[in-house]
């Protein structure tokens, strides 16, 4: 068996009396005129928690114990609610989907949930790190698509691995354009295809029209051989040949997203009881690590 993890939450969230701190794995070599040589090893945040504070309660003193055992003490992962730091949005605001850059898994079809830390100032040429969200909380990630020139679009057809935080995106619908009318709602024929109202679609590859490609937009109304877009093509250049309409996320689109989360933890450490009177325990340092690849 190897790195077993328990899909259970720590019984008490990590908030008021506990104590937090992120970490970096920095290799730091002291030559003998003091000069240091550093090693980032790593671009992840590693976070501890000490939670021995909130245990005063006795049942989430037993509770947490009953856990310990369930893991093997050091053994088995599980997920822990950081008070502070638990959604995409900022740290405990609403998430929405464009909180956060979704790191690539397939392009255009599997994506993996994560958060930046440390915006606000002059990030060094490696970038802004990033924490992997592999256990996002079941029904509540949201994922949209922004577009450079028509914004942000909700997409509704997806789903999430509440195990890893991979974003599964639904399969492209695509098909071939054969003509666009100039109007308040651009209609495009695309022969027979399955796009739904509600769906955006990605233009691209238009001649004559060529205003209209790299925009995405939502289909507002369907025949059976039209789609109707929210694009006013009412001043654009006549459309003359070719074009193509996708769903998925094309070149130049960044897919985001956003939920709230659990951090994977360990026990990174024993859990003594001490009898201070006959009906009364008191735990010492109860310390969690987490767990960067669970």
């Amino acid at each position: 068996m190897s790195n077993p993890f328990l899909e259970e939450r720590l019984p008490v969230d990590v908030r008021m009396g506990a104590t937090y701190a992120d970490q970096y794995n920095v290799e730091i070599t002291q030559t003998a005129g003091n000069s240091e040589y550093r090693r980032l090893v790593h671009p992840y945040p590693v976070r501890y928690f000490d939670i021995s504070y909130v245990l005063s309660n006795a049942v989430k003193r037993a509770a947490v114990a009953d856990l310990y055992h369930r893991a093997y003490g050091m053994f088995a992962g599980f997920r822990a609610k950081a008070f502070d730091d638990y959604t995409t949005a900022a740290n405990n605001g609403p998430p929405t989907a464009f909180d956060q850059l979704l790191d690539i898994v397939t392009a255009g079809s599997v994506y993996q949930l994560q958060k930046q830390y440390g915006t606000g100032g002059t990030p060094l040429s490696i970038g802004l790190p990033v924490r992997t969200l592999f256990k996002p909380v079941a029904g509540t990630t949201l994922v949209g698509v922004r577009n450079s020139v028509t914004g942000d679009h909700t997409l509704t057809g997806f789903t999430v691995d509440t195990t890893t935080g991979r974003v599964t995106l639904a399969a492209n619908k695509t098909d071939t354009v054969t003509g666009i009318t100039q109007a308040a709602a651009a209609v495009l024929t695309v022969g027979t295809h399955s796009f739904l109202v509600g769906e955006t679609v990605h233009v691209s590859g238009v001649v004559g029209m060529t205003q209209i490609n790299g925009l995405r937009a939502a289909v507002t109304a369907t025949g059976a051989t039209t789609v109707t877009l929210s694009i006013n093509s009412t001043g654009f250049t006549a459309y003359s040949s070719g074009g193509t309409v996708n769903t998925a996320p094309q070149t130049g689109e960044e897919v985001r997203g956003g939920c709230e989360f659990d951090i994977p933890v360990r026990f990174n450490s024993r859990i003594d009881f001490e009898h201070l009177t006959p009906d009364v325990r008191q735990t010492s340092q109860i310390e969690l690590v987490e767990l960067i690849n669970p």
